[in-house]
């Protein structure tokens, strides 16, 4: 302990500045900047579009069957 106490007094007056600014820099960096968005209704990407509706499963399932259909084609065709 008496040696990290000796080692602060030998800092110069050139290290502590240079060392309470850093100190300082870094507190201004962490601080949160106002009213930060949440990144979702905030955000200009989401201006124009919709809601999905209730009958998006109904588009699920189409594509469902067609890539079923296409691996049952395959399936069978690879094997004539």
């Amino acid at each position: 302990m008496g040696i990290i106490v000796n080692q602060e007094d030998n800092r110069t007056e050139l290290q502590k500045r240079i060392a309470t600014q850093l100190n300082d820099k870094a507190k201004k960096k962490h601080e949160p900047m106002g009213d930060m968005p949440d990144g979702v209704e905030d955000s200009a990407y989401i201006e124009g579009t919709k809601q999905t509706t209730s009958l998006a499963w109904i588009w699920i399932l189409i594509v469902a069957f067609v890539v079923v259909g296409m691996v049952v084609y395959f399936i069978m065709g690879g094997n004539q």
